[in-house]
């Protein structure tokens, strides 16, 4: 699966992943490969997504920049205060504001 995760400011995660966890405004739910088509809204909380084999690009909080990485199982989260997220065909599209890493 691949997964865009975009913010009003900058684009924070890029790449493929095996699993994605989101804070739904009706509870959290996860996304796994072959989910069926969604589109909710967000909550506030945690989204925790795992990377798969391959590159990524993630934004480091720490030194404010676009990282690349291709370490595979390495979990990755975001506290974030809303949002929204679309599921199709393994393409996960999330639109979050207020996001902390």
């Amino acid at each position: 699966m691949n997964i865009s995760i975009l913010t009003p400011d900058k684009e924070i995660f890029q790449g493929a992943i095996t699993s994605v966890k989101v804070p739904g405004t009706l509870g959290q739910f996860q996304v796994l490969k072959g989910h069926a088509p969604i589109v909710s809204s967000l909550g506030n909380g945690e989204v925790a997504l795992v990377t798969d084999g391959g590159s990524y690009k993630y934004y480091d909080e720490e030194s404010g920049t676009i990282k690349e990485g291709s370490k595979p199982g390495h979990e990755i989260n975001y506290k974030i205060s809303g949002g929204f997220i679309e599921v199709l065909n393994n393409e996960i599209s999330l639109l979050i504001r207020g996001v902390q890493a």
